[in-house]
């Protein structure tokens, strides 16, 4: 018996924050395979990788190099909020 994997519709986002920025920037965004080379890389870097389908969605519209508009910031917030709590908790852990 063979056996498949079908995926529709992978898509991923790569985003970049720093406080001094005035919003979040949208490094790359892409569907299918380029969702795969932006997810291999943020393995590659250690990036926190988070699964969020709706805000995914939304970023699509947005042109890799803008920042994120008004009306993402509050589920782009929660997710950051997520990202530096795990990443405050792994430094705890480590020192």
């Amino acid at each position: 018996m063979r056996r498949y994997r079908i995926e529709i519709g992978k898509k991923a986002a790569a985003v970049a924050y720093t406080p001094d920025d005035p919003a979040p920037l949208l490094l790359a965004a892409g569907t299918g395979r380029l969702a795969e080379q932006i997810l291999d890389e943020a393995r590659k870097a250690g990036v926190t990788i988070v699964e969020d389908a709706g805000l995914v969605s939304l970023l699509q519209a947005v042109k890799p190099g803008d920042y994120i508009p008004s009306w993402c910031w509050e589920a782009m917030a929660k997710i950051l909020a997520f990202v530096l709590t795990k990443e405050n908790e792994s430094l705890k852990k480590m020192g």
